[in-house]
């Protein structure tokens, strides 16, 4: 190759690099300019979904930018976080999730078909919330210190529902700090497995409350304690756990943004901007008032430093409850 052919080359090679980052670049500016897809790793009616949807809504109202809510259950939340790991990391596909995907997973099983760490941009932490303890309306367990009496006098016999991390592992560290012994029935879902409850299928399950609330309020189900420090205001007079006499019990769930690894840093952001306006919103800050929720709001940084503190705290209450690695 003579030297003009080589100054040439470069040449065209220089040229195609800066017109790809200015069409990039210019790309990143316009951006949202089409639909935005949440990807939610549960089923329609959760929590998870349910603040997917107000958010939806919201940035639909405040920008005028269409949000599809698209829910895929199932496997642990392993379909929906592959599904984006996978997605083109232009900032159009959204992973709206929570610790059980990016915090529990990786300690439940050996093996999970994407990393919480390396295949995500991490966007914006959206809150945390907590679930109540519930059992069928027709059920004789009226209160916490009941459903450990009921168990201790039938060791092995008592069935809790989990469609969840947060609740299975609710349920296994009341197992842990009572020293009762209760089984776990696995969901696909949280909604799945409260229809169940309701059927009388199993004896409790600890569930998030957005999606609890309505069957609690219709008389459907009984709520006898909540899982965190705090109490819901839309279940007045509910205990927590800890104030039933269970002393150090506390578990709560936490709600994040994510995009595909390798989303630009203009993108990241602008996302993490609209979803921080839009969740300072009436409506959206409504939502985790009814819920018993808490509005927490973390940027990227933050979020990546707060998934990691989880992931430990996380990994040592499974491994406190002697769960073993599927």
């Amino acid at each position: 190759m003579n030297t003009k052919t080589h100054i040439y080359l470069k040449f065209i090679q220089i040229v195609a690099l800066t017109t790809f980052c200015l069409f990039s670049s210019a790309q990143n500016a316009d951006y949202p300019s089409k639909p935005l897809l949440f990807v939610v790793p549960f089923s329609p009616g959760s929590g998870t979904d349910t603040l997917a949807r107000s958010l939806a809504q919201e940035i639909t109202s405040q920008f005028n930018i269409n949000v599809i809510v698209d829910d895929k259950p199932g496997a642990n939340g392993f379909i929906a976080a592959q599904f984006v790991a996978k997605a083109a990391p232009d900032g159009y596909t959204v992973l709206i999730t929570t610790n059980t995907t990016h915090a529990a997973n990786e300690h439940l099983f050996k093996k999970i078909p994407y990393d919480p760490v390396k295949d995500f941009t991490p966007v914006a932490l959206l809150g945390k919330g907590y679930m109540a303890l519930v059992v069928n309306n027709n059920s004789n367990i009226k209160s916490v210190s009941e459903l450990i009496q009921e168990a201790k006098r039938r060791p092995g016999q008592i069935n809790f529902g989990s469609g969840s991390s947060s609740s299975r592992l609710a349920g296994e560290l009341l197992r842990q700090m009572t020293g009762i012994e209760i089984n776990n029935i696995p969901y696909k879902s949280n909604p799945l497995a409260l229809t169940d409850l309701i059927g009388g299928h199993f004896d409790f399950m600890f569930i998030d409350a957005p999606t609890g609330v309505p069957q609690i309020k219709s008389e459907k189900l009984r709520a006898i304690a909540i899982s965190g420090t705090k109490h819901i205001a839309t279940l007045p007079g509910i205990p927590t756990v800890e104030e039933a006499g269970i002393k150090g019990y506390d578990m709560s769930f936490w709600t994040a943004a994510y995009l595909p690894a390798g989303a630009p840093t203009a993108v990241q952001k602008k996302l993490h901007d609209i979803l921080v306006k839009v969740s300072n919103s009436k409506s959206v800050g409504g939502y985790h008032s009814a819920t018993g929720g808490e509005l927490v709001l973390l940027g990227p940084d933050g979020l990546a430093q707060f998934q990691a503190a989880e992931s430990l705290k996380w990994g040592q209450i499974i491994k406190n409850a002697g769960i073993q690695p599927e």
